[in-house]
Protein backbone atom coordinates (compact mmCIF):
# COMPACT_ATOMS: atom_id res chain seq x y z
CA UNK A 1 0.00 0.00 0.00
CA UNK A 2 1.22 3.47 -0.87
CA UNK A 3 -0.31 6.89 -0.40
CA UNK A 4 1.07 9.85 -2.30
CA UNK A 5 -0.03 13.26 -1.05
CA UNK A 6 0.42 16.42 -3.06
CA UNK A 7 -1.04 19.85 -3.72
CA UNK A 8 0.35 21.90 -0.87
CA UNK A 9 1.83 25.33 -1.33
CA UNK A 10 1.99 28.93 -0.19
CA UNK A 11 -1.30 30.76 -0.44
CA UNK A 12 -2.88 33.90 0.94
CA UNK A 13 -5.51 33.87 3.64
CA UNK A 14 -8.97 33.56 2.17
CA UNK A 15 -7.89 31.56 -0.84
CA UNK A 16 -8.46 27.92 -1.75
CA UNK A 17 -6.32 24.87 -2.27
CA UNK A 18 -6.96 21.25 -3.17
CA UNK A 19 -4.83 18.46 -1.77
CA UNK A 20 -4.70 15.08 -3.45
CA UNK A 21 -3.88 11.65 -2.06
CA UNK A 22 -3.32 9.00 -4.72
CA UNK A 23 -3.62 5.49 -3.35
CA UNK A 24 -2.17 2.24 -4.64
CA UNK A 25 -2.66 -1.19 -3.16
CA UNK A 26 -6.04 -0.31 -1.71
CA UNK A 27 -9.38 0.95 -2.97
CA UNK A 28 -10.45 4.36 -1.69
CA UNK A 29 -14.03 3.33 -2.44
CA UNK A 30 -14.00 0.81 0.39
CA UNK A 31 -11.22 1.87 2.75
CA UNK A 32 -11.58 4.60 5.33
CA UNK A 33 -9.53 7.59 4.30
CA UNK A 34 -8.53 10.47 6.51
CA UNK A 35 -6.59 13.71 6.52
CA UNK A 36 -4.52 14.82 9.50
CA UNK A 37 -2.34 17.87 9.88
CA UNK A 38 0.55 18.90 12.06
CA UNK A 39 1.41 22.51 12.66
CA UNK A 40 4.87 23.60 13.83
CA UNK A 41 5.33 22.77 17.50
CA UNK A 42 1.95 21.06 17.76
CA UNK A 43 0.68 17.52 17.81
CA UNK A 44 -0.83 15.87 14.79
CA UNK A 45 -4.57 16.52 14.66
CA UNK A 46 -7.53 15.10 12.83
CA UNK A 47 -8.94 17.19 9.99
CA UNK A 48 -11.41 15.15 7.94
CA UNK A 49 -12.42 11.54 7.37
CA UNK A 50 -14.47 9.64 4.85
CA UNK A 51 -15.86 6.29 5.85
CA UNK A 52 -15.27 3.46 3.36
CA UNK A 53 -18.18 2.10 1.38
CA UNK A 54 -20.75 4.03 3.38
CA UNK A 55 -19.18 7.35 2.45
CA UNK A 56 -20.06 9.34 5.56
CA UNK A 57 -17.80 12.30 6.20
CA UNK A 58 -16.52 13.81 9.43
CA UNK A 59 -14.69 17.05 10.13
CA UNK A 60 -12.99 18.75 13.00
CA UNK A 61 -14.97 21.78 14.13
CA UNK A 62 -12.42 24.33 12.97
CA UNK A 63 -12.76 23.32 9.30
CA UNK A 64 -16.48 22.56 9.06
CA UNK A 65 -18.05 24.53 6.26
CA UNK A 66 -14.65 25.33 4.73
CA UNK A 67 -13.07 21.94 3.94
CA UNK A 68 -14.51 19.01 2.02
CA UNK A 69 -13.12 15.49 1.79
CA UNK A 70 -14.02 13.87 -1.50
CA UNK A 71 -12.93 10.90 -3.52
CA UNK A 72 -12.66 9.86 -7.15
CA UNK A 73 -12.97 6.09 -7.26
CA UNK A 74 -11.87 5.89 -10.89
CA UNK A 75 -8.62 7.69 -10.05
CA UNK A 76 -8.34 5.97 -6.68
CA UNK A 77 -7.71 9.38 -5.18
CA UNK A 78 -8.95 11.25 -2.14
CA UNK A 79 -9.05 15.03 -2.10
CA UNK A 80 -9.19 17.68 0.56
CA UNK A 81 -10.81 20.79 -0.82
CA UNK A 82 -9.85 23.73 1.38
CA UNK A 83 -11.62 27.07 1.08
CA UNK A 84 -11.40 30.32 3.03
CA UNK A 85 -7.98 29.34 4.31
CA UNK A 86 -6.76 30.91 7.53
CA UNK A 87 -3.34 31.39 9.07
CA UNK A 88 -4.11 28.62 11.55
CA UNK A 89 -4.52 26.13 8.70
CA UNK A 90 -0.77 26.28 8.13
CA UNK A 91 0.55 22.75 8.65
CA UNK A 92 1.88 19.65 7.02
CA UNK A 93 -1.12 17.67 5.82
CA UNK A 94 -1.06 13.89 5.80
CA UNK A 95 -3.45 11.40 4.30
CA UNK A 96 -3.91 8.04 5.98
CA UNK A 97 -5.90 4.88 5.42
CA UNK A 98 -7.47 2.05 7.35
CA UNK A 99 -9.29 -0.97 5.96
CA UNK A 100 -12.05 -1.05 8.58
CA UNK A 101 -13.79 1.94 10.12
CA UNK A 102 -12.98 2.74 13.72
CA UNK A 103 -15.45 4.76 15.76
CA UNK A 104 -12.51 6.70 17.21
CA UNK A 105 -11.58 7.81 13.71
CA UNK A 106 -9.83 10.94 14.99
CA UNK A 107 -7.02 8.97 16.62
CA UNK A 108 -3.92 8.78 14.47
CA UNK A 109 -2.65 5.57 16.04
CA UNK A 110 -5.50 3.58 14.45
CA UNK A 111 -4.34 4.20 10.88
CA UNK A 112 -2.15 1.67 9.18
CA UNK A 113 -0.85 3.55 6.17
CA UNK A 114 0.34 7.12 5.76
CA UNK A 115 1.34 9.41 2.96
CA UNK A 116 4.48 11.49 3.15
CA UNK A 117 2.78 14.81 3.89
CA UNK A 118 2.37 18.00 1.93
CA UNK A 119 3.03 21.46 3.35
CA UNK A 120 0.35 24.12 3.32
CA UNK A 121 1.41 27.62 4.29
CA UNK A 122 -1.21 30.34 4.62
CA UNK A 123 -0.02 33.92 4.80
CA UNK A 124 -2.08 36.91 5.86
Amino acid sequence: VQLQASGGGLVQAGSSLRLSCVASGLAVSTWSMIWFRQAPGKEREFVAARRGSQGSTYYTDSVKGRFTIARDNAKNTVYLEMNSLKDEDTAIYYCAARRNWNVQYWRAEFYDYWGQGTLVTVSS
